[in-house]
């Protein structure tokens, strides 16, 4: 094994995002690297008939349209088995004084709004595409431990040794970012002091590809449809909440969660049991470095309640694509000029995005009577002006 290696990219972070942009890359011509710290993603096709009934990942994503043809375009979508996807036609949203708004794949004359889709089973067939693919390098599992960058080039140093020179390093390596570190990017994150709470259930009614979320004054709950009579639930709640919820027996949880969520799904019973992961903003002043660009959750952080975290990622790794393929004449892909394109092509998105969803949850976990009286009736005037709605869910479906 060679102990120095020379590519024009390397990414670093083989998750959905970092192995997206490797995918997206894989007809532009550019020798590539992927350097990923953890083993090869499985996914239910590895496992028995009895495994796989009930085996859902309790990670899941809310894929939108416009990130479903980006998959496509590269081949990953097309790898996963379709009894694992559920396409979301509808979705409804209820405040907390009876107030509601609905959102329809008809209204927005689309398919579906978005589709349900597993963390495990997206890796698994991007990774598959990676595999198959002749101008990439996957190297894992492998850490680095240091990264070094002068006019030229940008070098990363592995713990067994080994060198890897580039021409541009993504950082596409999760919220604590090693990369971002090295590159001296940084701000200070903003802890929402809520909890992501996630758990699978089996469902008495069924769903009718509905996702339903309910916001209260103490949390938001998110039920999204899983094929079959399952869904996935999103709760944010306070950490003691939180702490609560996945402390509880698998009967009281469907107990408290059925209640939240007003008896809509009926009875539940568990298929994965609750885990919680702390939920902060993180808004940096740029995405971009000499010879380093982030992407995903290495380049910012949002709360869950609109589903757009990885949707967000996924346009990170679409337009750094785009503007790989299409240097207009510079040689160097890691040219600082080309990353500063970068930077400010993706900026009005990521903010975009990022000060919707701290507005909303800030305005309704909160227990001021006037504001709750305000959000309440925009959420019904809302519902009945469908040009206006359309407009909200047309960022979505990007």
């Amino acid at each position: 094994m060679k102990n120095s290696l020379q590519y024009d990219v390397v990414i670093v972070g083989g998750g959905l995002v970092g192995a997206s942009l490797a995918a997206a890359l894989k007809d532009s011509g550019l020798t590539l690297a992927l350097i990923e710290a953890g083993p090869a993603p499985l996914c239910n096709a590895d496992l028995s008939a009895d495994e796989q009934a009930e085996n859902w990942d309790s990670r899941i994503y809310a894929i939108s349209p416009g990130s479903r043809e980006f998959l496509t375009q590269m081949g990953a979508w097309n790898q996963l088995a379709a009894e694992r996807v559920a396409p979301v036609v509808e979705m409804r949203v209820f405040g907390d004084a009876g107030s509601d708004i609905e959102f329809s794949a008809y209204q927005m004359g689309v398919p579906e709004l978005a589709c349900i889709v597993e963390n495990r089973e997206l890796q698994h067939a991007l990774w598959q595409v990676l595999r198959a693919q002749d101008n990439l390098d996957l190297l894992h599992p492998a850490r680095c431990s240091a990264l070094s960058i002068d006019a030229d080039d940008a070098t990363l140093t592995l713990q067994d040794g080994r060198t890897v020179k580039a021409k541009l390093v993504i950082g596409a390596d999760g919220r604590d970012s090693w990369i971002r570190k090295q590159a001296g990017i940084s701000a200070a994150p903003v802890d929402y002091r809520h909890h992501g709470v996630v758990a699978n259930f089996s469902c008495e009614l069924p769903h009718r590809g509905i996702a339903h979320q309910w916001f209260h004054a103490d949390g938001i709950l998110a039920l999204l449809p899983l094929p079959g009579n399952r869904l996935s639930m999103v709760w944010s709640v306070t950490p003691e909440r939180s702490q609560e919820l996945t402390a509880m027996s698998d009967e009281e949880l469907c107990k408290q969660v059925a209640a939240a969520a007003q008896q809509t799904l009926g009875k539940l019973q568990v298929i994965t049991p609750a885990v919680a992961f702390p939920l902060r903003l993180l808004v940096l002043p740029q995405i971009s470095a000499p010879r380093v660009a982030l992407i995903g959750d290495a380049a910012h952080n949002m709360h869950p309640l609109a589903g757009q975290g990885v949707n967000t990622g996924f346009r990170d790794a679409s337009q750094l694509a785009e503007l790989l393929l299409d240097r207009g004449g510079c040689t160097d892909c890691g040219d600082a000029q080309l990353m500063r394109r970068y930077d400010r092509k993706r900026k009005e998105d990521i903010y975009s995005m990022q000060s919707t969803t701290y507005g909303l949850k800030n305005l309704f976990c909160n227990d001021d009577p006037l504001l709750r009286s305000l959000r309440n009736l925009g959420l019904n005037a809302t519902n009945h002006l469908t040009p206006l709605k359309k407009l909200l869910m047309q960022h979505a479906l990007n």
